[in-house]
């Protein structure tokens, strides 16, 4: 971490974000007041053999092919949509739709020429498939991002002076470029709904860790994400935060990136996955195989797993993230074992699931149905054994008890 930033406690605090004030009453003092799960996502077993899919699951977990890449999306085994999915699926979430189904988008990691941009699977109150579309066109490279609490879609595109995309998850709207969250190589981005601010990752070794205070708030609740502060963060070796004003957020190919404009920064080596909850914002860095735990109301960040100094190692090439709703943090692999781990409260971590016969991919997009009765997720660069996805992804679902699992 960098030292050069180091200042006391209660100066960090009062550099700290705006609106400190509700420290007193902050989500995660909350959360320290619920009791604790009897049990996690970590207890739930071992994985037993690969399923007809090739999924290694715990016992009472059953998976389904969703989509594959080229191939139209099944409502049934005969009754296909008219939209074929798109290829290299990357980061994804789930939206609460007003009859009770649900949409899960995902990004598609590839040019704009082959694809690109982001599409949108709509799901039915009991689960099955309604339909899919196209909700982002016209860009490359769209790896991560993060959903929004008013009920959109953050597609970052991992592109040098990358950009990030507001994107309607139903499709009724047009996506819009969303300029204040700065040009560069974006990987994901998570919203503080109490402080209102957006939080950004960068996939460099030298990247930086970012946050966005917008101009102000609409009228529906969403923030104004054109106009506002972009800043970087500067860490002492307390691990407490200085957050630095970026002077020039939207440099062009002439201009200095963001990173090196501000040199007394902190630099983490490969941003990953991005993902906030009850007053942390968890994300993880692959160059170190590093998961970071951020707290909000007091602007300190800690190091929640290493995989160099883990007893046993069971996480690596950390990418990306969500939490359940019993507060345990799902991590996807790049690589490594080609498994989602958990990481639960009491820092226990074990592999909720794994994929076989996919080496040379990577698990992307895990997220819940709003419910929390289903994961979604995809292996990027995967194929089934009818030729699903031809080496181009593949996006599954996953159903089991999540429900027996203390929700906060």
């Amino acid at each position: 971490m960098n030292t050069k930033a180091s200042l006391s406690r209660r100066d960090l605090l009062k550099k700290g974000s705006t609106g400190l004030a509700a420290l007193a009453v902050g989500p995660s003092l909350l959360a320290l007041s619920q009791p604790l799960s009897a049990r996690t996502l970590a207890d739930v077993g071992p994985l037993l053999p690969p399923d007809s899919n090739g999924i290694r699951l715990p016992e009472g977990f059953t998976s389904r092919i969703i989509a594959a890449a080229g191939q139209r999306v099944r409502r049934s085994f005969w009754n296909r949509t008219a939209y074929h999915w798109h290829s290299y699926p990357d980061g994804g979430a789930t939206f609460a739709a007003a009859d009770g189904g649900w949409v899960y988008v995902s990004n598609s990691e590839t040019i704009n020429l082959l694809g690109g941009g982001a599409s949108a699977i709509r799901f039915n109150p009991d689960g099955s498939v309604n339909d899919a579309y196209r909700i982002l066109d016209g860009t490359n490279l769209n790896c991560a991002g993060g959903p929004t609490p008013w009920q959109t879609w953050l597609s970052c595109e991992e592109t040098d002076y990358g950009r990030v995309y507001e994107c309607d998850p139903f499709g009724q709207q047009p996506a819009r470029l969303r300029r204040g969250l700065g040009f560069f190589k974006h990987e994901a981005a998570a919203i503080d709904p109490v402080f209102n601010m957006v939080y950004l990752t960068e996939d460099e070794s030298d990247g930086r860790f970012y946050r966005f205070i917008p101009a102000g708030v609409n009228n529906n609740g969403s923030l104004q994400l054109d106009e506002g502060v972009l800043q970087v963060a500067a860490v002492d070796d307390q691990g407490y935060v200085t957050w630095l004003n970026v002077p020039n957020a939207t440099p062009n190919l002439f201009e200095t990136p963001t990173r090196e404009q501000l040199p007394q920064s902190t630099a983490f080596d490969g941003g990953e996955g991005c993902w906030y909850s009850h007053g942390r914002v968890y994300f993880t860095t692959k160059g170190d195989n590093k998961v970071w735990q951020l707290d909000t109301n007091l602007n300190r960040l800690t190091v929640i797993y290493d995989a160099a100094t883990a007893e046993t190692p069971v996480l690596t090439g950390v990418d990306n993230l969500t939490v359940s709703g019993g507060g345990d943090l799902l991590v996807a692999e790049d690589g490594g074992d080609m498994q989602i781990v958990v990481i639960d409260k009491q820092g226990d971590v074990a592999p909720l699931l794994q994929v076989t016969g996919q080496e040379d991919s990577e698990i992307t997009g895990p997220a819940f149905s709003p419910n929390g009765q289903r994961l979604y997720f995809s292996s990027q660069r995967g194929s089934d054994l009818f030729g699903g996805g031809n080496g181009f992804g593949i996006t599954y679902e996953i159903r089991g008890p999540f429900g027996n699992f203390v929700k906060l």
